[in-house]
Protein backbone atom coordinates (compact mmCIF):
# COMPACT_ATOMS: atom_id res chain seq x y z
CA UNK A 1 0.00 0.00 0.00
CA UNK A 2 1.69 3.73 -1.08
CA UNK A 3 1.97 6.22 1.41
CA UNK A 4 -1.13 8.13 0.00
CA UNK A 5 -3.26 5.13 0.02
CA UNK A 6 -1.83 4.81 3.58
CA UNK A 7 -3.05 7.94 4.45
CA UNK A 8 -6.43 7.25 2.75
CA UNK A 9 -6.86 4.16 5.34
CA UNK A 10 -6.01 6.18 8.09
CA UNK A 11 -8.55 8.72 7.43
CA UNK A 12 -11.21 6.41 7.28
CA UNK A 13 -10.33 3.72 10.33
CA UNK A 14 -9.25 6.75 12.68
CA UNK A 15 -11.36 10.40 11.59
CA UNK A 16 -11.69 11.29 14.95
CA UNK A 17 -8.21 10.50 16.52
CA UNK A 18 -5.27 13.33 16.77
CA UNK A 19 -3.28 12.45 13.95
CA UNK A 20 -0.45 15.06 14.59
CA UNK A 21 0.33 17.46 17.36
CA UNK A 22 2.81 20.66 17.37
CA UNK A 23 4.24 22.11 20.40
CA UNK A 24 6.24 25.39 20.02
CA UNK A 25 7.56 25.86 23.88
CA UNK A 26 8.83 29.05 22.73
CA UNK A 27 5.90 30.35 22.20
CA UNK A 28 3.70 28.45 24.59
CA UNK A 29 1.64 27.05 21.58
CA UNK A 30 0.09 23.08 20.76
CA UNK A 31 -1.90 22.69 17.75
CA UNK A 32 -3.20 19.09 16.49
CA UNK A 33 -5.12 17.76 13.67
CA UNK A 34 -6.80 14.58 13.34
CA UNK A 35 -6.29 11.86 10.58
CA UNK A 36 -9.50 13.12 8.55
CA UNK A 37 -8.25 16.41 9.05
CA UNK A 38 -4.97 15.53 7.73
CA UNK A 39 -6.11 13.22 4.78
CA UNK A 40 -8.40 16.06 4.06
CA UNK A 41 -5.84 18.74 3.86
CA UNK A 42 -3.64 16.80 1.78
CA UNK A 43 -6.48 16.40 -0.85
CA UNK A 44 -6.83 20.16 -0.96
CA UNK A 45 -3.43 21.23 -1.70
CA UNK A 46 -3.79 18.13 -4.44
CA UNK A 47 -6.92 19.90 -6.20
CA UNK A 48 -5.01 22.96 -5.75
CA UNK A 49 -2.26 22.08 -7.70
CA UNK A 50 -4.24 19.93 -10.25
CA UNK A 51 -6.11 23.15 -10.64
CA UNK A 52 -2.73 24.97 -11.78
CA UNK A 53 -1.84 22.31 -14.33
CA UNK A 54 0.31 20.12 -12.30
CA UNK A 55 0.46 16.94 -12.46
CA UNK A 56 2.80 13.78 -12.81
CA UNK A 57 6.00 14.61 -14.29
CA UNK A 58 6.08 17.99 -12.35
CA UNK A 59 8.33 19.46 -9.59
CA UNK A 60 6.93 20.97 -6.55
CA UNK A 61 9.60 22.37 -4.03
CA UNK A 62 8.42 22.04 -0.50
CA UNK A 63 10.49 24.61 2.10
CA UNK A 64 9.03 25.12 5.35
CA UNK A 65 10.48 24.90 9.34
CA UNK A 66 8.97 21.51 10.72
CA UNK A 67 5.06 22.69 11.65
CA UNK A 68 1.80 21.00 11.44
CA UNK A 69 1.59 22.27 7.94
CA UNK A 70 4.51 20.03 6.39
CA UNK A 71 2.94 16.81 6.13
CA UNK A 72 -0.56 17.38 4.74
CA UNK A 73 1.57 19.32 2.01
CA UNK A 74 4.13 16.11 1.36
CA UNK A 75 1.34 14.06 0.71
CA UNK A 76 -0.71 16.73 -1.45
CA UNK A 77 1.74 17.34 -3.80
CA UNK A 78 2.43 13.25 -3.80
CA UNK A 79 -1.51 13.10 -4.22
CA UNK A 80 -1.21 15.14 -7.10
CA UNK A 81 1.31 13.25 -9.43
CA UNK A 82 4.48 15.33 -9.14
CA UNK A 83 7.89 14.92 -7.28
CA UNK A 84 8.05 16.35 -4.01
CA UNK A 85 11.32 18.46 -3.67
CA UNK A 86 11.65 18.98 -0.12
CA UNK A 87 14.57 21.75 1.02
CA UNK A 88 16.99 21.72 3.54
CA UNK A 89 15.94 24.65 5.87
CA UNK A 90 19.83 25.76 5.97
CA UNK A 91 20.30 26.54 2.16
CA UNK A 92 20.68 30.44 1.35
CA UNK A 93 19.29 31.96 -1.33
CA UNK A 94 22.28 30.88 -3.71
CA UNK A 95 21.73 27.13 -2.65
CA UNK A 96 17.71 27.34 -2.77
CA UNK A 97 18.14 28.98 -6.72
CA UNK A 98 20.67 26.25 -7.41
CA UNK A 99 18.32 23.00 -6.42
CA UNK A 100 15.09 24.69 -7.79
CA UNK A 101 17.64 25.04 -11.20
CA UNK A 102 18.44 21.25 -11.06
CA UNK A 103 14.86 19.82 -10.49
CA UNK A 104 13.15 22.25 -13.25
CA UNK A 105 10.72 23.00 -10.18
CA UNK A 106 7.16 24.37 -11.52
CA UNK A 107 5.76 25.33 -7.85
CA UNK A 108 7.23 26.02 -4.65
CA UNK A 109 5.85 25.74 -1.39
CA UNK A 110 7.98 28.57 0.78
CA UNK A 111 7.26 29.47 4.33
CA UNK A 112 7.43 33.20 6.29
CA UNK A 113 11.28 32.24 7.45
CA UNK A 114 12.35 32.19 3.90
CA UNK A 115 10.32 35.00 2.13
CA UNK A 116 13.70 36.87 1.91
CA UNK A 117 15.70 34.25 0.70
CA UNK A 118 13.49 33.74 -2.16
CA UNK A 119 12.78 37.02 -2.66
CA UNK A 120 16.29 37.66 -3.15
CA UNK A 121 16.63 34.92 -6.40
CA UNK A 122 12.96 35.08 -7.82
CA UNK A 123 13.51 36.59 -10.39
CA UNK A 124 16.58 34.11 -11.55
CA UNK A 125 13.41 31.06 -10.91
CA UNK A 126 12.20 31.09 -14.72
CA UNK A 127 11.23 27.59 -14.77
CA UNK A 128 8.77 28.20 -11.70
CA UNK A 129 4.88 28.94 -13.00
CA UNK A 130 3.55 29.68 -8.85
CA UNK A 131 4.56 30.97 -6.11
CA UNK A 132 2.55 29.67 -2.57
CA UNK A 133 3.52 30.66 1.08
CA UNK A 134 2.50 30.03 3.96
CA UNK A 135 1.04 33.29 5.35
CA UNK A 136 0.67 37.06 3.73
CA UNK A 137 3.81 37.88 1.85
CA UNK A 138 4.33 41.16 0.24
CA UNK A 139 6.16 39.12 -3.02
CA UNK A 140 4.51 40.43 -6.07
CA UNK A 141 3.55 36.92 -7.72
CA UNK A 142 3.05 35.23 -4.49
CA UNK A 143 -0.09 33.51 -3.34
CA UNK A 144 -0.87 33.05 0.82
CA UNK A 145 -2.27 29.36 -0.41
CA UNK A 146 -3.68 29.64 3.35
CA UNK A 147 -6.24 31.95 1.69
CA UNK A 148 -7.36 29.76 -1.39
CA UNK A 149 -6.91 26.43 -0.15
CA UNK A 150 -10.67 26.44 1.56
CA UNK A 151 -11.69 26.28 -2.06
CA UNK A 152 -10.74 23.37 -3.10
CA UNK A 153 -12.37 20.09 -2.43
CA UNK A 154 -11.51 17.56 0.61
CA UNK A 155 -11.93 14.58 -2.09
CA UNK A 156 -9.24 12.64 -3.37
CA UNK A 157 -8.34 13.53 -7.23
CA UNK A 158 -7.83 9.39 -7.31
CA UNK A 159 -4.73 9.61 -9.62
CA UNK A 160 -3.34 6.27 -9.77
CA UNK A 161 0.68 5.91 -8.96
CA UNK A 162 2.71 2.56 -9.11
CA UNK A 163 5.86 1.77 -6.84
CA UNK A 164 8.12 1.99 -9.76
CA UNK A 165 6.33 5.55 -10.26
CA UNK A 166 8.79 8.40 -9.07
CA UNK A 167 7.61 10.35 -6.12
CA UNK A 168 10.63 12.99 -4.35
CA UNK A 169 13.85 14.48 -5.54
CA UNK A 170 15.84 14.77 -1.85
CA UNK A 171 19.40 16.80 -2.11
CA UNK A 172 21.89 14.99 0.66
CA UNK A 173 23.07 17.04 3.60
CA UNK A 174 25.97 17.92 1.90
CA UNK A 175 28.42 16.82 4.33
CA UNK A 176 30.99 16.16 1.85
CA UNK A 177 30.63 19.38 0.53
CA UNK A 178 28.86 17.75 -2.57
CA UNK A 179 24.87 17.72 -1.91
CA UNK A 180 23.39 15.23 -5.32
CA UNK A 181 19.74 15.04 -6.27
CA UNK A 182 18.19 11.73 -5.24
CA UNK A 183 15.25 10.32 -6.96
CA UNK A 184 13.01 8.34 -4.62
CA UNK A 185 10.03 6.29 -5.66
CA UNK A 186 6.51 5.53 -4.62
CA UNK A 187 7.76 1.74 -3.52
CA UNK A 188 10.90 3.20 -1.97
CA UNK A 189 8.62 5.76 0.62
CA UNK A 190 6.40 2.75 1.02
CA UNK A 191 9.16 0.09 2.36
CA UNK A 192 10.08 2.66 4.56
CA UNK A 193 6.69 2.43 6.37
CA UNK A 194 7.32 -1.40 6.65
CA UNK A 195 11.26 -1.71 7.72
CA UNK A 196 11.07 0.92 10.41
CA UNK A 197 7.89 -0.56 12.02
CA UNK A 198 9.63 -4.28 11.59
CA UNK A 199 12.24 -2.19 13.55
CA UNK A 200 10.72 -0.59 16.73
CA UNK A 201 7.70 -2.41 16.47
CA UNK A 202 5.25 0.44 16.78
CA UNK A 203 1.43 -0.03 17.54
CA UNK A 204 -1.55 1.99 17.06
CA UNK A 205 -0.73 3.02 21.25
CA UNK A 206 2.48 4.43 20.82
CA UNK A 207 3.11 8.45 20.13
CA UNK A 208 6.67 9.47 18.57
CA UNK A 209 8.59 13.04 19.56
CA UNK A 210 9.32 14.53 16.68
CA UNK A 211 12.01 16.33 16.86
CA UNK A 212 14.44 16.24 13.76
CA UNK A 213 14.17 18.52 10.45
CA UNK A 214 11.03 17.10 8.53
CA UNK A 215 12.74 17.64 5.04
CA UNK A 216 15.32 15.01 5.32
CA UNK A 217 14.61 11.38 5.11
CA UNK A 218 15.39 10.57 8.19
CA UNK A 219 13.07 11.63 10.89
CA UNK A 220 10.44 11.64 8.41
CA UNK A 221 11.11 8.01 7.73
CA UNK A 222 10.85 7.13 11.42
CA UNK A 223 7.63 8.69 11.61
CA UNK A 224 6.37 6.27 9.11
CA UNK A 225 6.84 3.35 11.32
CA UNK A 226 3.79 5.23 13.24
CA UNK A 227 2.13 6.19 10.46
CA UNK A 228 1.43 3.25 9.11
CA UNK A 229 -0.19 1.56 12.56
CA UNK A 230 -2.25 5.44 12.81
CA UNK A 231 -0.30 5.99 15.63
CA UNK A 232 0.18 9.67 16.73
CA UNK A 233 3.00 11.96 16.44
CA UNK A 234 3.89 15.45 18.29
CA UNK A 235 6.54 17.68 16.27
CA UNK A 236 8.49 19.34 18.84
CA UNK A 237 10.02 22.50 17.55
CA UNK A 238 13.18 23.31 19.37
CA UNK A 239 15.17 20.49 21.09
CA UNK A 240 16.27 21.64 24.82
CA UNK A 241 16.20 18.88 27.42
CA UNK A 242 12.98 20.45 29.24
CA UNK A 243 10.97 21.00 26.21
CA UNK A 244 11.80 17.20 25.23
CA UNK A 245 10.88 15.58 28.95
CA UNK A 246 7.75 18.10 28.89
CA UNK A 247 6.59 16.52 25.82
CA UNK A 248 7.01 13.12 26.83
CA UNK A 249 5.67 13.28 30.11
CA UNK A 250 2.61 15.73 28.80
CA UNK A 251 1.68 14.19 25.50
CA UNK A 252 2.09 10.18 26.59
CA UNK A 253 5.28 9.80 24.68
CA UNK A 254 6.58 6.18 24.08
CA UNK A 255 9.37 7.15 21.45
CA UNK A 256 11.85 9.35 20.68
CA UNK A 257 14.46 9.90 18.15
CA UNK A 258 17.34 11.93 19.51
CA UNK A 259 20.61 13.09 17.92
CA UNK A 260 23.88 12.66 19.53
CA UNK A 261 24.04 16.07 21.16
CA UNK A 262 20.56 16.66 22.23
CA UNK A 263 20.84 13.02 24.32
CA UNK A 264 24.36 14.60 25.75
CA UNK A 265 22.33 17.61 26.48
CA UNK A 266 20.13 15.25 28.60
CA UNK A 267 22.12 13.97 29.94
CA UNK A 268 24.56 17.08 31.01
CA UNK A 269 21.13 18.39 32.68
CA UNK A 270 20.13 15.60 34.42
CA UNK A 271 24.04 15.32 35.79
CA UNK A 272 24.20 19.39 36.73
CA UNK A 273 21.01 18.93 38.57
CA UNK A 274 18.69 21.05 36.01
CA UNK A 275 16.51 18.24 35.56
CA UNK A 276 14.72 16.32 37.68
CA UNK A 277 13.50 13.54 36.44
CA UNK A 278 10.87 12.66 39.73
CA UNK A 279 9.07 15.97 37.84
CA UNK A 280 7.95 13.74 34.93
CA UNK A 281 5.89 11.54 33.94
CA UNK A 282 8.38 9.23 31.56
CA UNK A 283 7.48 5.22 32.55
CA UNK A 284 5.73 4.85 29.41
CA UNK A 285 8.49 6.15 27.11
CA UNK A 286 10.00 2.63 26.35
CA UNK A 287 12.50 3.42 23.42
CA UNK A 288 15.13 6.48 22.62
CA UNK A 289 17.20 5.48 19.35
CA UNK A 290 19.82 7.75 17.27
CA UNK A 291 20.49 8.06 13.84
CA UNK A 292 21.96 10.27 11.19
CA UNK A 293 25.71 10.00 12.68
CA UNK A 294 28.18 7.84 14.57
CA UNK A 295 27.04 6.91 18.29
CA UNK A 296 29.60 7.26 21.11
CA UNK A 297 29.41 4.24 23.07
CA UNK A 298 30.33 6.10 26.21
CA UNK A 299 26.82 7.75 25.47
CA UNK A 300 24.95 4.99 25.12
CA UNK A 301 26.04 3.36 28.23
CA UNK A 302 25.61 6.22 30.37
CA UNK A 303 22.11 6.81 28.84
CA UNK A 304 21.40 3.62 30.05
CA UNK A 305 22.27 3.87 33.69
CA UNK A 306 19.92 6.65 33.68
CA UNK A 307 17.52 4.91 31.61
CA UNK A 308 17.55 1.25 32.66
CA UNK A 309 13.62 0.51 31.25
CA UNK A 310 14.93 1.75 27.91
CA UNK A 311 14.83 -0.37 24.84
CA UNK A 312 17.71 1.18 22.30
CA UNK A 313 18.30 1.09 18.59
CA UNK A 314 20.85 3.22 16.39
CA UNK A 315 19.65 2.96 13.39
CA UNK A 316 21.97 3.80 9.82
CA UNK A 317 20.90 5.11 6.64
CA UNK A 318 21.63 7.60 3.63
CA UNK A 319 19.33 9.57 1.81
CA UNK A 320 20.23 7.47 -1.23
CA UNK A 321 18.72 4.46 0.86
CA UNK A 322 15.30 6.08 1.64
CA UNK A 323 16.80 7.15 5.20
CA UNK A 324 17.95 4.90 7.86
CA UNK A 325 16.70 1.09 7.83
CA UNK A 326 18.69 -0.79 5.92
CA UNK A 327 21.38 -1.14 9.31
CA UNK A 328 20.50 -1.06 12.33
CA UNK A 329 21.65 -2.00 16.03
CA UNK A 330 18.44 -4.22 17.22
CA UNK A 331 16.41 -3.92 19.90
CA UNK A 332 18.14 -6.08 23.15
CA UNK A 333 21.75 -5.95 21.20
CA UNK A 334 22.70 -3.25 23.54
CA UNK A 335 25.63 -5.94 24.30
CA UNK A 336 27.16 -4.57 20.81
CA UNK A 337 26.49 -0.69 21.07
CA UNK A 338 29.69 0.35 19.10
CA UNK A 339 28.27 -1.39 16.16
CA UNK A 340 25.69 0.36 13.47
CA UNK A 341 24.14 -3.32 13.59
CA UNK A 342 22.96 -6.15 11.05
CA UNK A 343 21.29 -5.74 7.83
CA UNK A 344 17.95 -4.02 8.47
CA UNK A 345 14.90 -5.96 7.20
CA UNK A 346 14.42 -6.78 3.77
CA UNK A 347 18.03 -5.38 3.60
CA UNK A 348 21.23 -6.88 2.35
CA UNK A 349 25.12 -5.60 3.18
CA UNK A 350 28.30 -6.74 2.36
CA UNK A 351 31.96 -5.36 2.76
CA UNK A 352 33.96 -5.08 -0.36
CA UNK A 353 37.28 -3.57 -1.95
CA UNK A 354 38.03 -1.40 -3.87
CA UNK A 355 36.90 -3.60 -7.08
CA UNK A 356 33.98 -3.89 -5.35
CA UNK A 357 34.70 -7.55 -4.24
CA UNK A 358 33.72 -9.00 -0.85
CA UNK A 359 36.32 -8.88 1.65
CA UNK A 360 36.83 -11.47 4.49
CA UNK A 361 35.15 -10.99 7.99
CA UNK A 362 37.18 -8.45 9.90
CA UNK A 363 38.70 -6.69 7.40
CA UNK A 364 37.77 -2.74 6.25
CA UNK A 365 36.19 -1.79 3.54
CA UNK A 366 33.44 0.15 1.71
CA UNK A 367 30.20 -0.69 3.07
CA UNK A 368 27.80 -1.80 0.03
CA UNK A 369 23.74 -2.55 0.40
CA UNK A 370 20.92 -3.84 -1.03
CA UNK A 371 17.40 -3.81 -0.91
CA UNK A 372 13.71 -1.95 -1.57
CA UNK A 373 14.58 1.18 -0.18
CA UNK A 374 17.86 1.97 -2.88
CA UNK A 375 17.22 5.01 -4.70
CA UNK A 376 16.36 4.71 -8.90
CA UNK A 377 19.12 7.40 -9.29
CA UNK A 378 21.31 10.52 -9.42
CA UNK A 379 19.18 12.91 -10.99
CA UNK A 380 20.68 14.34 -14.30
CA UNK A 381 24.01 12.54 -12.67
CA UNK A 382 24.77 9.10 -14.48
CA UNK A 383 28.19 9.24 -13.85
CA UNK A 384 27.50 9.27 -10.03
CA UNK A 385 24.68 6.63 -10.69
CA UNK A 386 26.53 4.94 -11.63
CA UNK A 387 29.78 4.71 -9.63
CA UNK A 388 26.91 4.21 -6.77
CA UNK A 389 24.95 1.75 -8.15
CA UNK A 390 26.61 -1.73 -9.56
CA UNK A 391 24.10 -4.68 -9.79
CA UNK A 392 21.70 -3.27 -7.59
CA UNK A 393 24.23 -2.63 -4.66
CA UNK A 394 24.81 0.95 -3.22
CA UNK A 395 27.83 1.89 -2.78
CA UNK A 396 27.67 4.22 0.07
CA UNK A 397 31.13 5.63 0.68
CA UNK A 398 31.42 4.74 4.12
CA UNK A 399 34.36 2.34 5.39
CA UNK A 400 33.16 -0.35 7.87
CA UNK A 401 33.91 -3.94 9.23
CA UNK A 402 31.97 -6.82 10.04
CA UNK A 403 32.35 -8.81 12.97
CA UNK A 404 32.41 -12.49 13.92
CA UNK A 405 28.80 -12.33 14.86
CA UNK A 406 27.87 -10.71 11.40
CA UNK A 407 27.66 -6.98 13.11
CA UNK A 408 28.74 -4.09 11.25
CA UNK A 409 30.89 -1.11 12.85
CA UNK A 410 31.72 2.16 11.09
CA UNK A 411 34.70 3.06 11.03
CA UNK A 412 34.57 6.36 8.80
CA UNK A 413 33.74 8.06 5.38
CA UNK A 414 36.33 7.30 2.60
CA UNK A 415 36.94 11.55 2.47
CA UNK A 416 37.24 11.91 6.13
CA UNK A 417 40.43 9.14 6.34
CA UNK A 418 43.21 10.86 7.62
CA UNK A 419 46.57 9.52 5.96
CA UNK A 420 49.64 10.38 8.03
CA UNK A 421 53.16 9.22 7.19
CA UNK A 422 51.34 6.33 5.38
CA UNK A 423 49.04 5.46 7.80
CA UNK A 424 45.41 5.37 7.70
CA UNK A 425 43.71 7.01 10.41
CA UNK A 426 39.78 6.78 10.79
CA UNK A 427 38.69 9.95 12.86
CA UNK A 428 35.59 7.81 14.24
CA UNK A 429 38.09 5.74 16.24
CA UNK A 430 39.25 8.39 17.93
CA UNK A 431 36.09 10.53 18.84
CA UNK A 432 34.35 7.53 19.85
CA UNK A 433 37.60 7.21 22.52
CA UNK A 434 37.78 11.01 23.40
CA UNK A 435 33.98 11.07 23.93
CA UNK A 436 35.38 8.69 27.03
CA UNK A 437 36.11 11.80 28.70
CA UNK A 438 34.13 12.74 31.69
CA UNK A 439 34.53 16.68 30.93
CA UNK A 440 33.64 16.68 26.91
CA UNK A 441 30.46 17.38 25.44
CA UNK A 442 31.41 17.05 21.63
CA UNK A 443 33.95 16.34 20.00
CA UNK A 444 35.04 16.03 16.04
CA UNK A 445 38.23 14.85 14.60
CA UNK A 446 39.93 15.71 11.28
CA UNK A 447 43.48 16.32 9.62
CA UNK A 448 45.19 18.72 9.03
CA UNK A 449 48.43 19.52 6.10
CA UNK A 450 51.33 18.52 7.39
CA UNK A 451 54.84 19.04 5.02
CA UNK A 452 56.76 15.72 6.35
CA UNK A 453 53.79 13.09 7.43
CA UNK A 454 51.44 14.34 4.81
CA UNK A 455 48.34 15.01 7.06
CA UNK A 456 48.36 14.61 11.18
CA UNK A 457 45.65 14.42 13.54
CA UNK A 458 43.13 17.41 15.04
CA UNK A 459 41.15 17.58 17.33
CA UNK A 460 38.24 20.18 18.00
CA UNK A 461 36.70 19.97 21.47
CA UNK A 462 33.96 21.45 22.83
CA UNK A 463 34.02 20.71 27.17
CA UNK A 464 30.63 20.58 29.25
CA UNK A 465 29.21 23.83 30.66
CA UNK A 466 31.47 24.93 33.32
CA UNK A 467 34.03 22.29 32.45
CA UNK A 468 37.72 23.62 31.79
CA UNK A 469 40.21 21.50 29.76
CA UNK A 470 43.73 22.27 27.88
CA UNK A 471 46.10 20.59 25.68
CA UNK A 472 48.40 18.81 28.72
CA UNK A 473 45.06 17.60 29.79
CA UNK A 474 44.14 16.05 26.81
CA UNK A 475 47.75 15.09 25.97
CA UNK A 476 47.51 12.70 29.12
CA UNK A 477 44.18 11.75 28.31
CA UNK A 478 45.26 10.48 24.18
CA UNK A 479 48.43 8.43 26.02
CA UNK A 480 45.73 5.33 25.98
CA UNK A 481 45.64 5.85 22.35
CA UNK A 482 48.54 4.26 19.97
CA UNK A 483 50.89 7.41 19.10
CA UNK A 484 49.94 7.91 15.73
CA UNK A 485 46.78 8.11 16.15
CA UNK A 486 47.25 10.87 18.99
CA UNK A 487 46.37 14.16 18.18
CA UNK A 488 48.66 16.26 17.14
CA UNK A 489 46.48 20.10 17.93
CA UNK A 490 43.96 20.35 20.28
CA UNK A 491 40.86 23.13 19.74
CA UNK A 492 38.37 24.08 22.18
CA UNK A 493 35.79 25.48 20.21
CA UNK A 494 31.99 24.30 19.52
CA UNK A 495 31.94 21.24 16.92
CA UNK A 496 29.17 22.31 14.26
CA UNK A 497 27.11 19.91 13.39
CA UNK A 498 24.09 19.99 10.42
CA UNK A 499 20.22 20.14 11.29
CA UNK A 500 20.55 15.93 11.73
CA UNK A 501 23.70 15.89 13.47
CA UNK A 502 26.22 15.09 11.25
CA UNK A 503 29.56 16.77 11.98
CA UNK A 504 30.36 19.21 9.16
CA UNK A 505 33.41 18.31 8.79
CA UNK A 506 34.19 20.46 5.69
CA UNK A 507 33.27 23.56 7.84
CA UNK A 508 36.03 22.71 10.48
CA UNK A 509 38.45 21.96 7.15
CA UNK A 510 37.97 25.06 5.58
CA UNK A 511 38.26 27.31 9.54
CA UNK A 512 41.31 24.81 10.54
CA UNK A 513 42.91 23.77 7.88
CA UNK A 514 41.82 26.10 4.55
CA UNK A 515 40.74 23.12 2.65
CA UNK A 516 37.09 24.64 1.27
CA UNK A 517 34.92 22.69 -0.70
CA UNK A 518 32.72 23.66 -2.95
CA UNK A 519 28.58 23.22 -2.92
CA UNK A 520 28.14 21.52 -6.26
CA UNK A 521 26.22 18.75 -8.00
Amino acid sequence: MLITEILARNGRMYPNETALIERDPENDSRREISWLEFDQQANQIANLLRARGIGPGSKVVHLFMNSLEWLPLYFGILRSGAWVVPLNFRFDSENIEHCVKVADADVIFFGPEFFARVGAVKDNLTSVKCFFSLGECELAGVENYLDIIGDYEISDPELTFGAADAAALYFTSGTTGMPKPILLTHGNLESSCIVENRHHLQTHADNLILIPPLYHTGAKMHWFGNFIVGAKAVILKGAKPEWILDAVSEEGGTIVWLLVPWAQDILNAIEDGSIDLKKYKIDQWRLMHIGAQPVPPSLIKEWLKVFPEHSYDTNYGLSESTGPGCVHLGLGNTHKVGAIGIPGFDWECRIVDALGEPLPQGEKGELVVRGPGVMREYYKNPEETARALRDGWLFTGDVARMDEDGFIFLVDRKKDVIITGGENIFPVEIEDFLQGHPDINDVAVIGLPDERLGEVVAAIIDPKPGRRLNDADMETFCEGLPRYKRPRRFFFADVPRNPTGKIEKPKLREKYAGQKEMFKV
